[in-house]
């Protein structure tokens, strides 16, 4: 279960090259250690996982992998138009989409298509966003701050204050 709400929450911030730079080519990869942090909310405890992730494409088509930090790989997923497919050692399993991977893993809505622009260090095109107030560095879309203020270093935070509040710390290779 902790993989798969890395793999959603990966595919929310989900796409890109090893080091952070411009926007790119739709297959640009992107690959660093990503961290989700899950509020404790209605009886349910705080979460909380971590994993290094490989991805490549962006929201209307790619593919990742979520490896645990002991090197094994936890997850692989791929996604095209109408599909999602996540494979794990228990098998694999098919989505229509993103949001109904989303869904299913984390059991709430998440922006999964955005997560890809968001890794990029810039908003996604799909939904209005408006810059953090100064001195904050990074943007408010979809009900999530993107934080930007070490993305020269490859540091990316995204937080989600509406209950349950989430956390999703990506560190992109250099």
């Amino acid at each position: 279960m902790k993989a798969l709400a890395l793999l959603a929450a990966a595919a929310l911030l989900a796409g890109c090259a090893s080091t952070p730079r411009a926007p790119g080519a739709p297959d640009e990869a992107v690959s660093g250690k990503l961290s989700v942090q899950v509020a404790a909310q209605l009886g349910a405890p705080a979460r909380s996982v971590s994993v290094t992730f490989d991805l490549r494409g962006g929201a209307e088509r790619g593919e990742m992998q979520l490896t645990s930090p002991l090197g094994t790989v936890m997850a692989q997923a791929r996604w095209q138009p109408g599909e999602v497919v996540l494979k794990q050692a228990e098998g694999e399993k098919r989505f229509p989409d993103l949001p109904a991977l989303a869904d299913e893993v984390l059991g709430e809505p998440l922006p999964l298509g955005a997560l890809f622009d968001w890794l990029r260090g810039r908003p996604w095109g799909g939904a209005p966003s408006r810059p953090l107030a100064p001195p904050a560095v990074g943007f408010q879309q979809l009900g999530w701050a993107v934080e930007l203020e070490r993305w020269k270093e490859g540091w990316i935070v995204a937080r989600r204050s509406a209950p349950p509040a989430v956390t999703v710390r990506a560190r992109l290779e250099q």
